[in-house]
């Protein structure tokens, strides 16, 4: 399955690949270790995605 995802990495990510990637899928977005990608991958359901990034959102300064 997550070798046809399309990922991607944040633009805050830096150089080291200590970060997490994200890919789309239909209804979820699914989130892995970028150090790890043939590691376990996580699918969060659309909605439970856009309310984690709003209160990532709101946390910062």
């Amino acid at each position: 399955m997550t070798e046809k995802l399309v990922w991607r990495k944040s633009s805050y990510s830096g150089a080291n690949n200590n970060c997490v990637e994200v890919a789309d899928l239909p209804s979820a977005t699914a989130v892995r270790d970028s150090k790890h990608p043939e590691g376990t991958v996580l699918a969060f359901p659309a909605a439970e995605w856009t309310v984690f990034l709003q209160a990532v959102k709101d946390k910062q300064l």
